[in-house]
């Protein structure tokens, strides 16, 4: 919700880090952030900065510190995550390393203080107490139902996936040595005060993360002290460290990262196999063989001249493609975000009575934000007489649980598949607020039909290798979980 902003630089200790103080007005009630659409959580969330001048002049540039003159706000973000949260998370079965870490900066090293296996409170606050550990509690949008509802509508919003830390420092300690990410950092200051130094990156927008020496930082380009309520914003590459400033009670921020492996460079990696998998369909000089021994000698300038001209080719080509055969990154992003948030037990969706829609029912697509359409080629068939088939994944069956977690074996991916003469009709649902289904662009009404009923020869359960499993129910047919709702 829009704030009074308050000219910069009001703080002594703060560095040249472009800021803004937002102050609430008296009679403008709590502070909270705004749940009504994933662009309207964004913009509460970085207010009184708007949007367009955040995307135009600090996403993927330069750094953002906004201050906030705002006891409600800092009451919300202290609601996030404490200190004292910890004892009953570890009451439910926490781990370390999977879960916890224990660590501590010492010479500029990081020190892990794990234990093996449980994670007990009693342990992690003696840790904490003693030697003056960081706590590092991964994920913690699993269990905090309140992070969940932010980063659901955050992965809405950016259309990557958005995953969380929380960092617990008591005073005059520093838990991790200056380093930088392969992700765009928002960080939540939750308790107490930290103290932020930001360096120059040595990799703009780096895709992995590194450690930096002490000794090859120099001066910090950024230096101030966030307290509850206020929010930093800082590129990936950026060269960090913070620590909780001595004779003060201890610090706990969250990190949301996001935009890991999202580059223009991993997208057309991702684009690049299926528009050649297309044009050497109708390319003869594409399905021809390499020379003889290519693969056993160094690259040769005949080759590479080759290879140059089949991408001037394939570039030509783009340039008129409306469907591009890509769906790796669309796919692994739908499996593996959040589910939509839900306060009660999962997603519930109203149907008429668990009905199927007829030819006179109007239908609309629901969670939208939860769906990607792709087209690729049918993974039933054999590579010599593939066609292409139409996917909707979705993600209203995600766990929550193992959200960022890695859990690669528990993964599976939750879709539809219709034949290529549906695609039409599938747009006009994409596109449409809502739609008769005697209007969908297919040849009968028996087709029209059947693409409402779910039979088995169109509805099919995608694993999570994007193979099909035949004899499964699919999500069409009413109750939890429904892609479609409909009204007759």
């Amino acid at each position: 919700m829009p704030k009074k902003a308050k000219a910069a630089g009001s703080r002594k200790e703060e560095g040249p880090v472009p800021c803004k103080q937002m102050k609430v007005e008296a009679a403008g009630g709590p502070s909270a952030l705004n749940f009504e659409s994933p662009s309207s959580l964004f913009e509460s969330l970085i207010s009184p900065i708007n949007t367009e001048t955040f995307f135009k002049e600090f996403w993927e540039q330069k750094p953002l510190l906004i201050r906030r003159d705002d006891p409600a706000l800092a009451t919300y973000y202290g609601s996030l995550f404490k200190l004292t949260d910890l004892k009953s998370l570890c009451s439910q079965g926490m781990y370390y390393g999977r879960d916890v870490n224990v660590c501590r900066c010492v010479s500029g090293k990081k020190k892990v203080l794990n234990k093996d296996g449980k994670a007990h409170f009693l342990q992690l606050r003696k840790d904490f107490d003693q030697k003056r550990a960081t706590i590092q509690f991964h994920q913690p949008q699993r269990f905090k139902d309140e992070l969940w509802r932010i980063q659901e509508k955050l992965e809405c919003y950016f259309g990557s996936l958005v995953g969380s830390n929380v960092y617990i420092t008591p005073a005059g300690s520093q838990g991790l040595p200056p380093h930088y990410d392969d992700v765009e950092v928002f960080i939540l200051q939750l308790e107490g005060e930290k103290h932020w130094r930001l360096y120059h990156p040595t990799v703009p927008l780096a895709r992995e993360y590194s450690v930096e020496a002490e000794g090859r930082l120099g001066r910090p380009v950024h230096e101030f002290t966030l307290k509850p309520g206020d929010l930093l914003y800082f590129p990936r590459g950026t060269i960090h460290q913070a620590d909780t400033p001595v004779g003060l009670a201890h610090s706990t921020h969250v990190t949301l990262s996001t935009y890991q492996n999202n580059s223009w460079g991993d997208f057309l990696l991702d684009t690049i196999s299926g528009l050649v998998f297309d044009t050497a369909k109708e390319d003869v000089e594409l399905r021809g063989g390499i020379p003889r021994q290519l693969l056993l000698v160094e690259s040769t300038a005949v080759a590479t001249r080759r290879l140059s001209g089949f991408l001037r080719m394939l570039a030509d080509r783009l340039e008129g493609t409306k469907e591009l055969l890509s769906s790796d990154m669309k796919k692994d992003f739908i499996m593996h975000r959040l589910p939509p948030y839900s306060a009660g037990d999962g997603v519930e969706l109203s149907t008429p009575g668990g009905k199927l829609p007829r030819l006179d029912s109007v239908v609309r697509l629901q969670f939208k934000d939860h769906i990607v359409l792709t087209v690729l080629p049918d993974q039933d068939q054999s590579d010599e007489a593939q066609e292409k088939m139409v996917y909707i994944y979705h993600s209203l069956k995600n766990r929550r649980e193992t959200h960022m977690m890695g859990n690669e074996e528990e993964t599976e991916s939750h879709g539809l598949r219709f034949p290529w003469s549906h695609l039409d009709a599938l747009k006009q649902i994409w596109n449409s607020s809502a739609i008769s289904v005697k209007d969908l662009k297919l040849t009968t009404d028996e087709e029209k039909e059947n693409l409402m009923s779910g039979t088995q020869h169109l509805w099919k359960k995608v694993s999570h290798r994007g193979c099909l499993r035949d004899g499964e129910k699919p999500e069409l047919e009413g109750g939890k979980n429904s892609v479609f709702t409909w009204k007759d």
